[in-house]
């Protein structure tokens, strides 16, 4: 069996229905056996595993088939993206520290040598009873296996008002562009007040990196944090530090909740706040196609998993990253965790 790459376009368009969608395109490639499981299935029978996302969390899995062998399973990488960003290295991208090539991870080298057949395209829908993921391009995958990573989506709920002028931080590809394109800006000499909304680690290091990349060129960088969520969890001492670091390098601190408003933001104490562009980096919801896939989710959407990352309504879906809530214990939705839970 060698790897392939299959690439489907419109990746924009809405999801098709299951039944409209066109027939699987890898069944004829090999057979597949329901419902076997790696490991469990039977002479000659094959078992398809399907990682959708191309993220922190499956990184580890595919370094891990590259070394070992999986007999009698088909392994596929849906992706929305060839490469992936890794975030860590975002802000001190931002700051023009290191280059974007540094930080972005080329996945078609990765899934050959895992031998793992690379679809891109995105993932818009699922039928876990009947074990099908959909894409938007229209594929209709089947699988006996399936870990989902796909990540969450930007909660821009409050700050919908703002339309363009807002970055979302993600997906991280779309901030990346649009952050150039204001940064080019603003060396052509175009003023912008910029506002970073979030108070957690990623809130705190976007502005320090925008306040790095826009030094020098009279643009005021400022962080909205909800009341009693600035670096939340951190110790006592960070805070101090960050907040000194803010009073050093000019950049202003605002407490309360924001909405966008006509000339920028609106915080919950009355104060408006103006700003031409404003950086979202809020947290994440669960992808609304999660509600129909037949998957138990937790109240706030996203899917149930235990420690072992197993959906609890069905043991043959795993899940990890911005699209799970732990039921055993609380976790934030980070990307350390997402690292941590691909080995």
């Amino acid at each position: 069996y060698r790897p392939v790459a299959w690439r489907r376009g419109g990746s924009e368009r809405p999801c098709r229905a299951y039944g409209g969608a066109p027939a699987d395109p890898l069944v004829n490639r090999i057979e597949i056996g329901h419902p076997a499981l790696p490991g469990q299935a039977g002479e000659g029978a094959v078992s398809r595993v399907i990682l959708a996302g191309g993220g922190h969390a499956h990184l580890a899995v595919l370094a891990d088939w590259a070394r070992h062998e999986f007999p009698n399973t088909q392994r596929v990488l849906v992706t929305a993206s060839r490469f992936t960003a890794y975030s860590g290295l975002l802000p001190a991208w931002m700051a023009g520290i290191c280059r974007r090539q540094d930080l972005m991870i080329d996945l078609e080298p990765l899934a050959r040598k895992a031998g793992t057949t690379l679809i891109i395209d995105r993932v818009c829908g699922l039928d876990a009873d009947k074990r099908t993921l959909l894409l938007a391009g229209g594929l209709a995958l089947e699988f006996d296996l399936l870990s989902l990573a796909t990540g969450g989506e930007a909660d821009l709920s409050a700050l919908a008002s703002l339309g363009p002028r807002v970055l979302a931080v993600k997906p991280v590809d779309d901030f990346m562009q649009g952050w150039a394109v204001l940064v080019a800006k603003v060396r052509a000499g175009a003023c912008i007040r910029l506002a970073v909304v979030g108070g957690g680690a990623a809130g705190v290091e976007m502005a320090l990196a925008a306040e790095v990349a826009l030094r020098g060129i009279g643009s005021p960088v400022a962080l909205i944090v909800p009341q009693g969520e600035f670096l939340k969890g951190h110790a006592d001492g960070v805070r101090r530090r960050v907040l000194a670091e803010f009073a050093r390098r000019g950049i202003a601190l605002h407490h309360g909740h924001a909405v966008g408003a006509q000339d920028g933001l609106l915080l919950s104490d009355g104060t408006s706040l103006p700003a031409s562009h404003v950086i979202a980096a809020t947290g994440s919801r669960a992808p609304s196609w999660l509600a129909r896939s037949g998957l138990r989710t937790t109240d706030a959407g996203f899917v149930a998993v235990g420690a072992d990352l197993r959906s609890v309504s069905h043991p043959n879906i795993l899940a990890a990253g911005d699209i799970v809530e732990r039921i055993d214990r609380l976790l934030p939705r980070s990307g350390v965790h997402a690292v941590k839970s691909g080995p």
